[in-house]
């Protein structure tokens, strides 16, 4: 591998250089280059202007695909709570590029860094590297990409990394429907511990055939709202200001003593809590990608999309051993999502559709805020169940603009306490489920709600004529060594009969008949 990339070395240079050049040139130029939605506001490329401005686009090798690829291009700028340097330096290392975009990167790795670049300021860093990307359903095709990643330092602070596909032969084995143009982003440092940055993604895709027409609006639609540049700037603005308010965490805290035996006191636990909280959310949205599924059709295509089950047997530190059946399905409500997203917040509600509630009301006994909005919270929780007292949960859910999930997992009071009294989490077995909400990208104007106005984030647009799209997924530990008839019966079960209350409880069935 190394012997045919020092061979390959200078091509690899000088496509590494070329699209830095590109990128640099696609974030500083507005008009012509980038023309805006009149009904949503978005940037996308003008074509034309494209292919005048730079006509070495061949030096990009852009793959071959169907009649039905396209390309996809956005631009968004966002001010984020994090010094310019410390992002440059967590966008050049592949473990923390996943631990800040948990929601969109899947997988990640870095295959050689070829220059280390600049020491005090990374400036000509040059890594090859390998992502896959998932997001919102498992009927949404996942992205792959092998890609170099190039930093270059324009100025006294202010950055450009570039990202562009590169075919690494060995390490590219996967089919791929997707390369990646040259993208990237600018970071301007604001001198007071935020920064500026803006986005660009421009990527070649051939998925339509492979994305359930549930999704197809929002994946395939013109407006490139499913793995553009808002989504990115989205969930960098919510992860930074998740990590500022854990540098913000008071030592002490005045909860009472609430029956939970134990209150979160010292910042060092409150610390582990939020680690198990973010890797429940990274697990939960790893496994919906479910390679090897099953399907089990069930309804019309238009409102639900069937059951998809997934096996595996767990080898990973962090989660319970054994054999886990994930089962997931997708489906449209006639409601905006804000409107869903508070429905599986109330706890007064919970019951009507949670099976590990049985029944009974819950109680949140725990809250650390995660961000301004109050949707973006981590949360402990306390079922009443007469015969069961050692059983809580924890969950973690958010919201922007785009969309917000809700991921909780069972877990049992000694397990927790370990978290609590600040101990390491990382080995603590968790096996989340949950739900993903989105707009359909049906809708032709996305207003926000008049909770925007609390969140810097924004929160979950509504559509004006459209509904939302919930996926709902569970993971369940089973004993057997091979998936058998009873555990998908029992599987399909479950989530059926909870997407039925779910149905109910919004009153949403005869929309959906």
């Amino acid at each position: 591998m190394n012997g045919t990339i020092d061979m390959e070395r200078a091509l690899i240079v000088e496509t590494a250089a070329s699209a830095v050049d590109e990128v640099t040139k696609l974030l500083q130029i507005d008009e012509p280059l980038w023309i805006k939605s009149a009904s949503e506001g978005r940037c996308i490329l003008h074509r034309g202007s494209y292919e005048k401005i730079f006509l070495t686009r061949a030096n990009f090798n852009i793959r071959s695909f169907t009649n039905g690829a396209r390309f996809e291009s956005s631009k968004h700028s966002g001010i984020v709570t994090m010094s310019a340097m410390h992002l440059v330096d967590a966008f050049l290392d592949s473990d923390k590029w996943g631990d800040i975009f948990p929601t969109i990167v899947t997988k990640e790795k870095t295959i050689q860094a070829l220059e280390k670049g600049a020491l005090e300021n990374r400036h000509g860093s040059l890594h090859m590297m390998y992502e896959k990307m998932h997001i919102l359903s498992p009927l949404v095709p996942s992205r792959e990409f092998c890609f170099l990643r190039h930093c270059r330092q324009i100025e006294h602070g202010t950055w450009v990394i570039a990202d562009v596909s590169y075919d690494f032969s060995k390490e590219c084995v996967f089919p791929s429907r997707s390369w990646r143009l040259p993208s990237g982003c600018m970071i301007e440092d604001m001198s007071n511990g935020s920064s500026k940055v803006t986005w660009v993604e421009h990527v070649h895709v051939d998925d339509k055939s492979q994305t359930n027409r549930l999704y197809r609006d929002l994946v395939c639609g013109s407006h490139n709202i499913a793995y553009g540049a808002e989504r990115w700037i989205l969930t960098l603005k919510r992860m930074c200001e998740r990590f500022t308010y854990f540098s913000k965490l008071p030592e002490t805290t005045a909860t009472a003593d609430n029956g939970f035996g134990r209150v979160i006191i010292m910042a060092e636990g409150k610390q582990s809590v939020m680690n198990l909280s973010h890797r429940m959310v990274k697990n939960f949205c790893g496994t919906l990608n479910m390679s090897g599924k099953l399907d089990f059709p069930q309804l019309a295509e238009v409102t639900n999309s069937g059951v998809r089950v997934s096996v595996r047997e767990a080898t990973e530190t962090g989660q319970p051993s054994g054999i886990i059946v994930g089962a997931a399905t997708s489906l449209w409500l006639p409601l905006p999502p804000q409107a869903v997203f508070d429905f599986f917040r109330d706890d007064k509600t919970r019951f009507q559709w949670d099976v590990l509630s049985n029944g009974y009301p819950v109680h949140e006994i725990e809250h650390i805020s995660t961000g301004a909005h109050p949707g973006n919270c981590i949360s402990i929780i306390r079922p009443f169940i007469p015969t069961e007292n050692n059983m809580l949960m924890l969950q973690e859910s958010c919201i922007d603009r785009l969309g917000s999930l809700i991921v909780y997992a069972p877990i049992d009071v000694t397990t927790l306490n370990m978290a609590i009294t600040g101990q390491d989490s990382s080995a603590i077995p968790i096996l989340p489920s949950g739900f993903i909400i989105s707009a359909d990208g049906r809708g032709t104007n996305h207003r926000s709600t008049k909770a925007a106005s609390t969140s810097s984030s924004g929160t979950s647009g509504s559509s004006s004529s459209g509904g939302s799209l919930l996926t709902v997924a569970f993971q369940i530990l089973v004993s057997c060594k091979q998936l058998n008839v009873e555990s998908v019966a029992a599987v399909n079960t479950l989530i059926s009969s909870t997407v039925q209350k779910i149905k109910s409880s919004l009153n949403c069935s005869n929309d959906l008949d």
